[in-house]
């Protein structure tokens, strides 16, 4: 019940601990209410300011003036009846009343320039600076466009007072201002100290990540632009307060091709249509929207379904026109009551934004698994290199699409793609019309065009599709007497089977575990059938109809693909030698492959034999054989012309040298591979799997942020080939977290962990994976101080392992750490049941490392929280984490348990200390000091902080400055003799001040 001032003011802290958001700003407004009924001018200010600030972060802030105005007439009325933070708050706020009228259309510019006044003639009264007077000067210059360098500079050039803008803010206001002025690199420059995380608030460096995002990715600084958005989105993310934010974030992936992620964004924060009360944030957040919806209508997506505001369903199309409509009438209430077009003008240039890249930035989060997405393509990469022109005329068409696929040529698939298009759409009747004389039966185009859909076909992983279709392309073939195609195609269908994309021979079961299938049946006799046909009609004197010697060795890397599936199958773990049989079958189908090539002068072919060689030697360990033969392939290859078949031996080239340990020419070599592969547009090739590898060959030779670049991409790319590999997408984003969390980039790494566990909620990824995804993140949080959300991850990965039969050391594990998480959270029940569960967990599955770092973090907090009354409580916990290690010593004689032992007495020392019991805290403390020197080297660190302590209580608490001084002298001398400077500093510092 709120009768009394105290359950009021009581009510107001718990309050003002809750998020912002509605249910704050609700009760907020309750307890405005409950305080008007006492005479008493603290409580009711004080619940009018707790308002005022809900409305501020709430969206609401066009209801700042009026409560406001309530503030103002108690300050008029009974000054002295207002605390000093009350005091200070009445002066700050009246900025906050400034930017909500000028962020209101309907206050006229009069009322906005007399509040400026009031603000100047209040704070002169006080004697207060007048810095952030011109500051709101200056805001309402940009506002409207006009006189804006003459208010800059009023307001830049003066000293900042008590009462300005905390620096990271003001920050942010110099860059804009330079953004504004066409000057991107001198914005980013101001930005700096904001974006480097030196300056910091409230609200900082979140908002300045978000408008940052358009300077960044013009600037192609795109690393920082993918780190500002996973950083700046998360904590934007569903917030009222910050709609506009969340608009920049969204007209961001427009502008880096993420359009399926911008629609997610939207999706997110659909709520945010609701939000009225902040008219200028409302306008930048529904045009950042009409950035990415207009992108979608120009690409032709008018009918898909996207999120708008709800109560209505949406397409692209009606969401645009709604968009349009309710955005443009705004801005012109600003222009309106402006007197000026800067507002609509602006809108205007967002409007017309293009996106800034050739391809989409790999962000490294899963752009939403939504099924309408599904329907947004990944826009285009521009082609490096000039392309010929399609010829017109059909014959002319077919015959360059055949000469160009005998020699593999990439254009030959974007030319067949053009006449699958352009026969399609002829008649039965007309079809025949369509070929010249050059151009050979119709019968032979229906069998080419077949056989192109067994290509997708088998590309996709269908198999037993592109199978038929090859056997479909062989009787169309052989219908027409051209008996070498009809062999070919009908030899490809016999290894259709081998070519799914899981070499490994694995898919998952519906817990998305891996199943192990059976290897799929070889046809050797089958396979030698055709060998021997083949060898018979090319032995035809004169040659039999329509055999070519491509036809020919079609057949014979049929056979050395099968025998190096059959090969690599049957490799041991880890390489050693092969089943004789399967080596010698392998040896004998490649080398006669490789000689027939050669004989014909088919590079093409020739260098594919070699990688079937050099791809075995490096399975079976052989890495320096395999890199010698795909160098050998690669300058044929390139001898003869044919430089767009050398992207798959540089690939597996660069492989055979990362297996090899020759981390940095790998690097090169795989990127060799990537340009080239994009150079030449070759769609079929494995991008996803070579950027893995990049990316682990840069994390080897310390290139962090190459790594984290090739990482991120590997994942985009496995996201282009669909829900098939949701699982190596899902393994990579763990591996780019791991690179991000050691790069000290842990909110980069949350971001991407979120989007892993959300891609997890739509189903297809096994529970190891997302238990491993669930425990970073967990960790992740715990980090980043986000402790009831880390609490709440620790729970329902327990909840998870509950279910396990092994590894059953992680409950113990993870139930420690949880309990952490909960003492950080302040949720002491529950953190007392999670440590009872974790020291149960312990007494089967024992984990004394993190047990006794949970007990001993238990006991600090503890002692931190309740004072003397916890000390008990807090030595309990200290007495439990001495029995872990005792046990430990007992079961495992030989463990090391110095840290453990000295960690305790180090904790004990200090909750002594608390309690008053100052000698015996001493002797902890150098108990602790003994304990460590055991420990070595890598002792020494942790020694020193014991050392520092025993000096604080010596020094300090028991008055014994000269022995506290003695002590620290020697200790100094001992970090500089190990060189541990930072520490040598701080006890010096420490010495110093108990020489006062």
């Amino acid at each position: 019940m709120l009768n009394s001032i105290e359950a009021v003011m009581t009510a107001l802290r718990e309050n003002d601990d809750r998020p912002y958001g509605r249910q704050r700003t609700v009760t907020a407004e309750e307890l405005v209410d409950a305080a008007e009924q006492f005479d008493d001018t603290a409580v009711r200010a004080m619940a009018l300011l707790e308002l005022m600030e809900a409305y501020e972060y709430d969206g609401e802030r066009s209801k700042s003036p009026v409560v406001f105005a309530r503030v103002l007439k108690l300050w008029d009325t009974d000054q002295e009846g207002f605390g000093d933070w009350a005091r200070q708050q009445v002066f700050w706020r009246f900025k906050w009343v400034a930017t909500s009228l000028l962020g209101t259309p309907d206050v006229p510019l009069a009322a906005i320039r007399r509040w400026h006044e009031e603000m100047r003639g209040r704070y002169r009264a006080a004697g207060h600076g007048l810095q952030p007077y011109y500051a709101q000067r200056f805001h309402l210059a940009a506002h409207l466009g006009e006189d804006v360098q003459d208010a800059y500079e009023l307001w830049a050039g003066r000293p900042r007072t008590e009462l300005s803008d905390c620096h990271a803010c003001e920050i942010r206001a110099r860059a804009v201002h330079h953004l504004r002025q066409g000057d991107d690199a001198t914005a980013l420059d101001v930005w700096r100290p904001v974006l480097g995380g030196e300056a910091t608030c409230a609200e900082e460096p979140y908002v300045s990540h978000a408008q940052a995002l358009l300077p960044l990715l013009r600037q192609g600084r795109l690393d920082e632009a993918r780190s500002s958005h996973l950083v700046g989105y998360r904590f934007a993310r569903g917030k009222s307060g910050l709609a506009r934010s969340v608009g920049l974030h969204i007209e961001f992936c427009a502008l880096s091709g993420n359009e399926p992620r911008g629609l997610e964004l939207l999706a997110e924060n659909r709520d945010l249509f609701g939000v009225t009360g902040d008219p200028v944030s409302r306008l930048d957040f529904l045009t950042g929207v009409e950035v990415l919806i207009a992108a979608l209508a120009r690409a032709g997506h008018g009918e898909l379904t996207v999120s708008g505001p709800p109560g209505a369903s949406w397409t692209v199309d009606t969401l645009l026109a709604h968009l349009r409509t309710e955005a443009d009438a705004l801005a012109a209430r600003f222009d309106t009551r402006n007197g000026t077009d800067t507002v609509s003008g602006r809108r205007r240039e967002r409007l017309a934004r293009r996106p800034l890249l050739a391809e989409p930035l790999a962000l490294g989060v899963r752009a939403a698994a939504a099924p309408e997405l599904a329907a947004v393509p990944v826009v285009p990469a521009v082609p490096a290199r000039e392309v010929e022109p399609e010829p017109e005329d059909f014959t002319a068409l077919l015959l360059r699409a055949r000469e160009l696929q005998l020699v593999g040529h990439p254009d030959a698939d974007r030319l067949w793609t053009r006449i699958d298009e352009r026969f399609t759409a002829v008649a039965e009747g007309d079809a025949e019309g369509l070929l010249g004389t050059d151009a050979g039966p119709l019968g032979r185009l229906r069998a080419e065009l077949a056989e192109r859909r067994a290509h997708a076909a088998l590309e996709r992983g269908d198999w037993e599709q592109g199978a038929a279709e090859l056997l479909a392309a062989g009787g169309l073939y052989r219908r027409e007497g051209l008996l070498g195609p009809a062999l070919a195609a009908r030899t490809r269908a016999l290894v259709a089977e081998l070519v799914r994309e899981d070499e490994e021979g694995e898919e998952v079961d519906e817990a998305g575990e891996p199943v192990t299938l059976p290897e799929p049946a070889i046809d050797w006799a089958a396979l030698d059938a055709a060998l021997a046909r083949a060898e018979e009609l090319a032995a035809v004197e004169g040659g039999a109809p329509g055999i070519t010697d491509d036809d020919y060795l079609i057949v014979l890397q049929c056979r050395a693909y099968a025998a190096h599936q059959e090969l690599v199958r049957a490799l041991p773990e880890p390489p050693e030698q092969p089943p004789a049989e399967r080596a010698a079958r392998f040896a004998a189908a490649v080398t006669a492959y490789r000689e027939a090539a050669a004989a014909r002068g088919s590079v093409r072919r020739l260098a594919v034999a070699r990688q079937y060689a050099a791809d075995a030697a490096a399975r079976q360990g052989r890495t320096v054989e395999a890199a010698e033969e795909l160098r050998v392939a690669i300058a044929e290859l390139e001898q003869a012309g044919q430089p767009w078949h050398t992207p798959r031996a540089y690939g597996l080239l660069g492989q055979a040298l990362l297996q090899n340990g020759e981390q940095a020419e790998a690097v090169e070599v795989l990127h060799r591979a990537l340009a080239a592969a994009a150079r030449w547009a070759d769609e079929s090739y494995p991008f996803a799997a070579t950027y893995l590898m990049a990316g682990h060959a840069s994390a080897h030779v310390g290139d962090t942020g190459a790594a984290i670049r090739a990482l991120s991409e590997a994942a985009s790319r496995f996201d282009r080939k669909g829900p098939e590999v949701a699982e190596e997408a899902a393994r990579t984003r763990l591996q780019l977290a791991d690179l991000l969390t050691e790069a000290d980039r842990t909110a980069d790494a949350v971001a991407v962990l979120e989007s892993v566990l959300a891609d997890a909620a739509a189903g297809g990824l096994g529970e190891r994976l997302v238990a491993q995804a669930r425990l970073d993140l967990a960790r992740g949080l715990f980090t980043l101080d986000e402790d009831r959300d880390a609490a709440e991850e620790y729970l329902r990965l327990a909840a998870v392992l509950e279910g396990w039969t092994e590894d059953l050391h992680l409950r113990t594990m993870v139930a420690a750490e949880a309990t952490v998480a909960l003492v950080h959270a302040d949720r002491w029940e529950a953190a007392h049941a999670a440590r009872a569960r974790a020291l149960a967990a312990h007494e089967q599955w024992p984990q004394a490392g993190p047990v006794s770092a949970m007990l001993r973090q238990f006991a600090r907090l503890t002692a931190q929280k309740e004072g003397p009354a916890g000390v008990e409580s807090a030595l309990a916990r200290l007495a439990e984490a001495d029995a872990v290690r005792e046990r430990l010593e007992r079961e495992e004689p030989g463990a090391e348990t110095w840290y453990p032992r000295a960690a305790v007495h180090y904790e004990r020392a200090r909750v002594l200390a608390v309690a008053g019991d100052f000698e015996e805290a001493l002797a902890e403390a150098e108990r602790a000091i003994t304990a460590y020197e055991v420990g070595g080297e890598q002792a020494e660190t942790p020694r020193a902080e014991a050392v520092r302590l025993a000096a604080v209580i010596e020094g300090t608490d028991l008055d014994r400055g000269a022995a506290a001084r003695e002590r620290l002298t020697v200790a100094v001398d001992r970090c500089r003799a190990h060189g541990l400077e930072e520490a040598a500093a701080i006890l010096a510092e420490l010495r110093e001040r108990l020489a006062d």
